[in-house]
């Protein structure tokens, strides 16, 4: 009885019935798993190298970006050098026109006091302590770009000359020619800051 139940059997079991039976829950078998981490593997290996997992487009790399800061920065500073640059310059500009127009003040509140020094020396009264007063300052405002002119012979401009009169002047002369000095000129750092009073000859016409 027991041989027929076993033949029963034999004859109901299906052919490829013999194989492992899938595991309980219906969980995928182990060559299945195995298969599917092989095809993840071979996708990612095929992405180039950085690109991101998904195809996603790279943002960029941490290097990229210091550099990019890096740029910035630079030039940051580059416009604040410029910037500060201009106000120096504008600053040490600004500061000599004022420096000049302190010095213009002082030597034309001294004018007369020249003015009376030059004329004590053309008449032999510069002597003395009074000489060396006169002496030192003038050494002063010479050292500051004061200068006098105007002198008896020199050609007439102009420019520097400030004609008071007419006055003849024995000589020959090639072109109207300073025969006179009424009141000298004075220049400070090259710049005409008082006009020579003059007298012009002119050169006679044949």
């Amino acid at each position: 009885m027991s041989d027929e139940f076993s033949e029963g059997n034999e004859e109901a079991r299906e052919p490829g019935e013999d194989q492992a039976p899938a595991d309980s829950g219906g969980q995928p078998a182990p060559d299945e798993m195995d298969e599917a981490l092989a095809d993840l593997l071979d996708a990612e290996a095929a992405q180039p190298p950085g690109a991101p997992a998904g195809g996603q487009p790279s943002e960029l790399s941490e290097t990229d970006q210091l550099k990019a800061l890096a740029a910035e920065r630079t030039a940051d500073l580059q416009r604040l050098h410029a910037e500060y640059s201009n106000y120096k310059k504008r600053v040490d500009r600004d500061r000599s026109l004022a420096r000049e127009g302190g010095v213009e003040a002082v030597v034309l509140d001294l004018l007369p006091v020249l003015d009376s020094i030059e004329s004590a020396r053309e008449h032999d009264e510069l002597v003395g302590g009074f000489k060396l007063v006169a002496d030192e300052l003038e050494k002063v405002i010479a050292k500051y770009g004061l200068e006098a002119y105007g002198e008896v012979g020199d050609a007439f401009d102009p420019q520097i000359h400030d004609a008071l009169m007419q006055l003849p002047m024995e000589g020959e002369l090639t072109g109207p020619t300073v025969s006179a000095v009424m009141q000298r000129g004075v220049r400070l750092n090259g710049r005409v800051i008082r006009p020579a009073r003059v007298g012009v000859a002119q050169p006679e016409h044949e």
